[in-house]
């Protein structure tokens, strides 16, 4: 199984040529953008805003969390430090804003189509709604929750399918083509100029009111393919005044938006609750008076329009986080989303709407590119420190342990190869970069690993001290004792490395992914490696008789040299 899992990452580099680890921002140089927040009023930003600015903006440059990318406050001043890219690529990464949009949804189509979508369409009933407080019939607010999904991520809150003229189109048109290239093929001879034309090309827009679509929109829309995160639009600065084509979180679905009638600063407040007389988590609005009409307005508009365009489209970020159905009017400057939630996506949601209605616009005050010369010198001189500790630590196992400080070296050897090629992997598929931070952890590491060495090599000892066993029988006495020491001490050292990278950023969350990483690994070769060679060198006259050069001799199996140790096994 571990030669499988070596040679599974070993292929995995071979096959993507990539045989070095990527590197961080102070190993490989990179971009540091400095924004500085720019309000309506001109006052100085409230610091929860800035806080969600902040947090957005690290989703956007660092999406797997060990990127290295660093995104950090300084004053009310916002600083950017991208590894590996030069300033133009860093701009387009932050130069976006978190505003808010209400889009009137024109046409949608979801990602998949089921083969059976046209038999089996779902009701529009499955999609969250949106309402008036007080004004919707208890039939309409019971009723659609139920055919909701509950428990789910916000973009999952959305489960209308296409519309339904749509679905019924689409099929009819397929089978009329196919109809007319089989006659093609029937009749060839039939033709009075002896050559068929081509058949008709089948219509991307079949089943869709393109009426008020602008054509360039409507040509975007058909080649959007959300299936591809790279397309789905994230961070992307839609423009208020234009029709977009965008896709949902999750890439389930894209649409075609109208022109924003409502924005992000028409929002007074955005909260999470649970709805009066039901236990059924929404999310209410409050618009200021201005938006209260624009969004009276539009709901009016939706509701008075067929499906699909009787959604609105709440668009943060250039992304869909949700489209509800309105179920009515909604006048009076407060509305409800309903559908489905539980108390933390409705919290999300409200948050997202809550921080979208009050946007930052930054200023980019200065870009600057960093060189990576202090982080080389500062590597060398790690690696050096590493080299040193390391050579210690096998010259002290062979010189205590003689012939079992070979298991120690070799497994040393094993966990170094498991270590890089896994830091390889991830930085070419999950985006890691080797920094700093990352070999302190790596090189703290050798410490644990042989530290798991020391608890297993003295339990053996102590068997075959205490109990007069042979060295098979203590080896396998002695894994049994000495395992659970070593799992209860790994579990605490990842326990401690999931706390710290959740609660840190930047090089102390690298720090404890690094720590994460080599702790599971040292449980893989201890239990996949150690063990089992050990149990191997037990078959060898070499150790099995106790050689003096083995570690295992009586000499240093005796406290004296000329006598066991009586200490009973309870003692111990």
């Amino acid at each position: 199984m571990l030669l499988a899992l070596i040679l599974a990452l070993g292929g995995t580099m071979l096959l993507q040529r990539a045989f070095t680890p990527k590197l961080g921002l102070d190993l490989a140089g990179g971009t540091t953008v400095t924004l500085s927040p720019v309000t309506q009023n001109g006052k100085a930003p409230p610091e929860e805003i800035l806080d969600r600015a902040v947090n957005i903006i690290r989703d956007r440059v660092n999406g797997t969390g060990i990127s290295d990318a660093e995104v950090a406050k300084s004053g009310d001043n916002i600083i950017i430090s991208i590894p590996g890219v030069g300033q133009s690529e860093a701009i387009k990464l932050v130069a976006t804003t978190a505003e808010l949009r209400f889009r009137q949804v024109l046409a949608m189509a979801a990602t998949q189509v089921p083969q059976n979508l046209a038999t089996n369409a779902p009701t529009p009933t499955a999609s969250p709604s949106a309402s008036a407080t007080g004004s919707a019939k208890p039939s309409q607010s019971a009723g659609t929750p139920s055919a909701s999904p509950t428990g789910k991520a916000l973009s999952s809150a959305l489960t209308a399918p296409t519309p339904s003229a749509s679905a019924s189109a689409q099929p009819s048109a397929t089978q009329s083509a196919q109809g007319k290239k089989q006659d093609a093929k029937a009749t060839p001879a039939a033709s009075p100029t002896g050559s068929a034309g081509p058949p008709p090309a089948e219509d991307p827009n079949a089943g869709i009111n393109t009426e008020g679509i602008d054509p360039a929109v409507l040509a975007q829309f058909n080649k959007l393919n959300c299936a591809d995160p790279a397309n789905r639009g994230q961070g992307v600065q839609d423009d208020p005044a234009k029709q977009y084509a965008a896709c949902e979180t999750d890439g389930s679905y894209k649409y075609v938006l109208d022109v924003a009638k409502v924005v992000g600063t028409d929002i007074d407040t955005a909260t999470a609750g649970i709805q009066q007389g039901t236990t059924e988590w929404v999310v209410q609005l409050d618009f200021k008076s201005k938006g209260a009409g624009a969004w009276g307005d539009l709901t009016t508009q939706a509701y008075n329009s067929q499906e699909p365009r009787n959604k609105v489209a709440v668009v943060l970020d250039g992304v869909v986080i949700t489209a509800p159905n309105i179920i009515s009017p909604i006048t009076g400057g407060r509305a409800e989303i309903t559908g489905g939630f539980d108390q933390i996506s409705s919290t999300n949601l409200a948050d997202q709407l809550k921080y979208g209605a009050l946007p930052l616009k930054f200023n980019r005050s200065s870009i600057d590119t960093v060189s990576s010369t202090l982080g080389q010198d500062q590597l060398e001189g790690g690696l050096i420190a590493g080299i040193i500790g390391l050579a210690l630590v096998v010259l002290y196992c062979l010189f205590y342990y003689r012939g079992l400080g070979i298991v120690a070296v070799l497994s040393l050897v094993v966990a170094s190869v498991i270590t890089y090629t896994s830091v390889v992997v991830l930085g070419h598929n999950a985006g890691f970069r080797l920094s700093l931070p990352h070999i302190i952890g790596l090189v703290v590491s050798i410490g644990i690993t042989a530290d798991s060495f020391i608890v297993y090599f003295e339990r053996i000892r102590d068997e075959m001290k205490e109990g007069r066993r042979s060295l098979r029988a203590a080896i396998e006495v002695a894994w049994v004792r000495a395992r659970r020491t070593i799992l209860i001490a790994d579990a605490v050292m990842f326990i401690a490395a999931i706390v710290l990278y959740f609660l840190a950023v930047g090089g102390v969350a690298g720090f404890a992914f690094a720590m994460g990483l080599t702790t599971l690994i040292d449980v893989v070769v201890v239990f996949l490696f150690t063990k089992p060679f050990i149990a191997m060198l037990a078959k060898l006259k070499f150790f099995a008789k106790g050689h003096p050069l083995s570690g295992l001799d009586a000499e240093r199996m005796s406290e004296t040299g000329t006598a066991a140790r009586t200490t009973t096994p309870q003692e111990a």
